[in-house]
C-alpha cells in the first residue's frame, strides 16, 4: 500500500506502545494483516512497513484503526490511532467499542443501524473476533449504570461527512413540537407509548424468528431501529423513561444480533450483542446485561470457542451475583453448563447443570420474571441437558431430556423443536437405532426447508456428517432421498 512522504519526527508513542506489548516490527506487521483479513482487506505489510511508522510515517486508509485495534486486543485496554501518535481515522472496528457514554454509545449503535440497513453487503461478511469480547466484558463487570441519561435539551447536530454528527449548541425543547408528527422528528418527546410499542414490536420479531428463522424479518427489524428507535433515543425524556427507553434499545438490539447470528453473519451480530451491553448498562439494567452476555456465549459454543464461552457466562454471574430471580440463575448456569459440554469438560458440565437445576427448583409461581426470560422453562432446562449430553457423547441420557423437551415445548418454538429434533436424532444414531435416527433427521430437514436460518441448516448438515460411516446402510439412503426431494 503507498504511504505518505515520511515525516521527521520518530513516533515515540507507537515505539513505547511495541515494547510494552512485547512486538517484533514483524510480528506487528503480521497481526494487522491478519487483522485485515477478518475485514476483507488483502494488507501486505512486513516488519520495514512497520520501522517507516516509528520514523514517522502516517498509513493511509484504516490502517491507523486496524493498528489500534492490534494493540486493545494485546494490553486489555481500549486504544485509539492517536495514542499511538496516529492519524485519526473513521474506526474499521466500529461496534466493538463499549462507549464511554450514553451519548457515544447511541452514536455507534445508530452507525450501525444505517450501514446494516442499506446495501452493506460487506457488513454480514465481517468475521467473528473471539478476541473483541475480553474488553466489553470486562468494561460491563466493572463498570456502573450511567449517572444521567435524560436529555431535556436536544444539541443542534451539524453533520460532518464520514463520522457522527457532533453537537454544536443545545436549545431546548420547542413546545410547538410536543404533538407527535407523522414522521419523528428530532428533540420530539419519548412517551409511554413509544415504549408500549417497542415492547410490541420485540415480541412480533421475536415470534417470527422463533417460526421462520432470523432470515425472514431481520432486515425490516433494522430498519425500524434506524428510523424508530434512534430518533427516540435522540429525542427527549427524562431519566426513568430514559432507563426504560435504554432498555427497549438493548433489548431490540440484542434481537438484532440473535437474528444475524441465526443467518451466520457472525461479525456483525458479535457488534449488535457488545452494543446491547452497553446499553444495558445505560438502562441500569444489570440482569438483563447478563441475559447479553449468555447470548454472547452461546455464540462462541456455536463456533466452537469453548472457553471464552465459559468465561462469558461467568462474567454473566459475577455481574449480577445471587440478586437475579431464580429462573434468571438458572439461564446463567445452563449457559456455562453449554460451553463445558462443548469442551468436553464433563466434571464441570455436570456442576453447572447441578447448579441450573436447582436454581429452577427454587422458583416459585408468582415469582417476578423479566420478560426476556419468561421462555426459561421446564422445557428449555431440558434441551439444554440434552445439548450437554450430547456434546459429552452420553447419548441416552441426552435422548430422555431430548424426548422430554419436545414433549413440553410449544409448536411456536418451532425452531428450538428442529434443533432438539436433530440432537435427539443425534443421540439415536450413538445408540445404534438408525433407523429412528434417520426418520427424526429428515423431519427436521423439511422443517429447515421452511426457514431462514443458517443454523437450522447447519444443525442438519452436522447430524449428516455424523451418518457418513454408515453412508451404505438403506435408511441412510432412503434419508438422502428424502432430503434430495426438499430439493
Amino acid at each position: 500500500m503507498t504511504e505518505r512522504p515520511a515525516q521527521r519526527t520518530p513516533n515515540r508513542q507507537l515505539a513505547a506502545l511495541i515494547a510494552e506489548a512485547g512486538f517484533s516490527n514483524a510480528g506487528l506487521a503480521r497481526r494487522v494483516d491478519q487483522l485485515g483479513l477478518e475485514h476483507g482487506l488483502d494488507l501486505r505489510y512486513d516488519k520495514t512497513s512497520v520501522t517507516r511508522w516509528l520514523r514517522g510515517q502516517q498509513p493511509r486508509g484504516t490502517t491507523p484503526a486496524l493498528i489500534a485495534e492490534v494493540f486493545t486486543r494485546r494490553l486489555g485496554r481500549r486504544l485509539t490511532a492517536q495514542d499511538l501518535g496516529l492519524d485519526a481515522c473513521a474506526p474499521v472496528y466500529a461496534g466493538l467499542e463499549f462507549a464511554g457514554s450514553p451519548e457515544e454509545a447511541v452514536d455507534i449503535v445508530g452507525g450501525l443501524w444505517r450501514k446494516d440497513s442499506g446495501s452493506h453487503a460487506e457488513l454480514r461478511k465481517i468475521a467473528f473476533t473471539p478476541a473483541g469480547l475480553v474488553v466489553p466484558s470486562r468494561d460491563w463487570l466493572i463498570g456502573r449504570a450511567d449517572e444521567k441519561v435524560a436529555r431535556t435539551e436536544v444539541p443542534v447536530r451539524i453533520p460532518a461527512q464520514g463520522r457522527p454528527a457532533t453537537p454544536r449548541l443545545a436549545v431546548p425543547l420547542d413546545p410547538a413540537r410536543r404533538r407527535a408528527p407523522a414522521e419523528r422528528g428530532p428533540g420530539q418527546k419519548v412517551s409511554g407509548g413509544d415504549l408500549a410499542a417497542l415492547r410490541s414490536v420485540g415480541e412480533l420479531f421475536r415470534s417470527l424468528d422463533d417460526r421462520y428463522g432470523g432470515g425472514h424479518a431481520r432486515q425490516a427489524l433494522v430498519r425500524y431501529l434506524e428510523h424508530e428507535l434512534e430518533p427516540m433515543l435522540r429525542g427527549t425524556y427524562g431519566e426513568q423513561t430514559g432507563r426504560r427507553l435504554f432498555a427497549a434499545a438493548a433489548d431490540l438490539t440484542r434481537l438484532a444480533g440473535w437474528t444475524s447470528y441465526d443467518i451466520a453473519a457472525h461479525g456483525l451480530a458479535q457488534r449488535y450483542f457488545v452494543q446491547a451491553l452497553r446499553l444495558s448498562q445505560a438502562a441500569a439494567d444489570r440482569a438483563y446485561g447478563s441475559y447479553v452476555l449468555v447470548t454472547m456465549s452461546r455464540q462462541a459454543v456455536y463456533l466452537g470457542h469453548g472457553r471464552e464461552a465459559v468465561q462469558l457466562a461467568r462474567v454473566a454471574q459475577q455481574g449480577v451475583g445471587t440478586s437475579a430471580p431464580p429462573v434468571v440463575q438458572t439461564l446463567l448456569h445452563a449457559a456455562e453448563a453449554r460451553a463445558h459440554g462443548v469442551l468436553g469438560e464433563v466434571r464441570a458440565c455436570t456442576a453447572a447443570l447441578v447448579r441450573a437445576e436447582r436454581a429452577m427448583e427454587a422458583a416459585r409461581p408468582g415469582d417476578e420474571v423479566p420478560h426476556w426470560a419468561r421462555f426459561f422453562d421446564e422445557a428449555q432446562l431440558a434441551d439444554e441437558f440434552g445439548h450437554c449430553h450430547r456434546d459429552l457423547q452420553q447419548f441416552r441420557a441426552a435422548a430422555q431430556h431430548a424426548e422430554r423437551s419436545l414433549q413440553l415445548r410449544a409448536p411456536v418454538y418451532a425452531r428450538s423443536r428442529l434443533f432438539c429434533r436433530i440432537v435427539l436424532a443425534t443421540a439415536r444414531l450413538g445408540l445404534g437405532e438408525l433407523d429412528q435416527a434417520c426418520q427424526l433427521a429428515a423431519e427436521a430437514a423439511g422443517q429447515a426447508a421452511e426457514m431462514r436460518s443458517v443454523r437450522a441448516t447447519e444443525y442438519v448438515r452436522d447430524f449428516e456428517r455424523r451418518l457418513e460411516p454408515y453412508r451404505d446402510a438403506a435408511p441412510v439412503r432412503g434419508y438422502r432421498d428424502k432430503v434430495a426431494a426438499l430439493g
